[in-house]
């Protein structure tokens, strides 16, 4: 997300490295204040022995030692959408077929069109899309913890976890305090995003959120974790989703069965064609 940003204040904004780390300073005096804000400014400040920024002449693939990639497939093994994550792998990924894009950057065409509206109105959108982009991982990462706990049978204490973050490591970030608070006013707490503080936090973000991914979409700049974050949000705070369409798919081409919302808990099949049999396959639970 962090990278995201960048992107987004390099090509979009056009700001020098040196610009760029005095805002990343400023952010990390705000509700971002963390040890990765913190370090991006060092790093975007650092010059190489020509006096020019060092971070610009770093190959732009990125490696990883496999922590990100075994959350992704917890999260799938127990059916939870930690989608920032598993977008997070799949950017590093993309970033690492750095031959291909090179080849593909001659042939492939984006928008033409440059950034032409408010920049400072920009930067503080970009800010305030990462902020509550991360607070949307953070909320998926406790439904993991959540979901294992239940599986497993744990008794995990989530404010102490938060705590434990905070107090040294590479996530260690300040409203981690206001995560400790949100569990420890309930414990039963079901997602970070319904508590209080956090909602009301996401609220004040939201417009300038929007129209950050709308813009990056508009230039052609990728965000695939803020926009993820996103579609996340808007997905958790929908009623009714399409699924139900999904679910009539299913039942069609492989007789997997689906529930009706007038009588939930009973699974039924319906023979959609008139052809074929009555039997229905069996399910499982994702």
């Amino acid at each position: 997300m962090i990278c995201e940003a960048y992107h987004l204040m390099k090509d979009a904004l056009g700001m020098s490295p040196d610009k760029m780390a005095n805002t990343f300073e400023e952010w990390n005096k705000s509700e971002l204040d963390s040890f990765l804000i913190e370090i991006t400014t060092d790093i975007l400040k650092y010059k190489d022995t020509d006096g020019e920024a060092l971070v610009t002449k770093i190959m732009d693939s990125a490696g990883q030692k496999g922590t990100g990639k075994w959350t992704a497939i917890s999260a799938l093994d127990y059916g939870v959408p930690v989608t920032l994550i598993g977008e997070s792998v799949f950017a590093r990924c993309l970033s690492s077929l750095k031959e291909e894009r090179v080849v593909a950057s001659r042939i492939l065409n984006g928008p033409k069109t440059k950034y032409n509206g408010d920049k400072q109105e920009l930067k503080e959108d970009i800010r305030k899309a990462l902020y509550a982009s991360k607070i949307v991982s953070y909320a998926q990462g406790f439904m993991l913890l959540r979901e294992a706990a239940k599986q497993f049978n744990w008794k995990l204490n989530y404010g102490g976890i938060a705590l434990m973050w905070r107090g040294g490591c590479i996530i260690r970030s300040v409203f981690l305090g206001n995560i400790k608070t949100a569990f420890t006013k309930n414990p039963n707490l079901s997602n970070l995003l319904v508590d209080d503080f956090f909602r009301k936090e996401v609220e004040k973000c939201q417009q300038s959120w929007r129209r950050t991914v709308s813009t990056a979409v508009l230039l052609g700049i990728p965000t695939p974790c803020f926009s993820t974050a996103l579609a996340f949000f808007d997905g958790y705070r929908s009623a009714t989703l399409p699924a139900n369409l999904i679910q009539a798919q299913r039942d069609y081409f492989g007789a997997h069965t689906y529930e009706r919302l007038d009588n939930p808990g009973k699974t039924v099949h319906t023979n959609w064609t008139g052809r074929g049999g009555n039997v229905s396959a069996s399910t499982y639970n994702a």
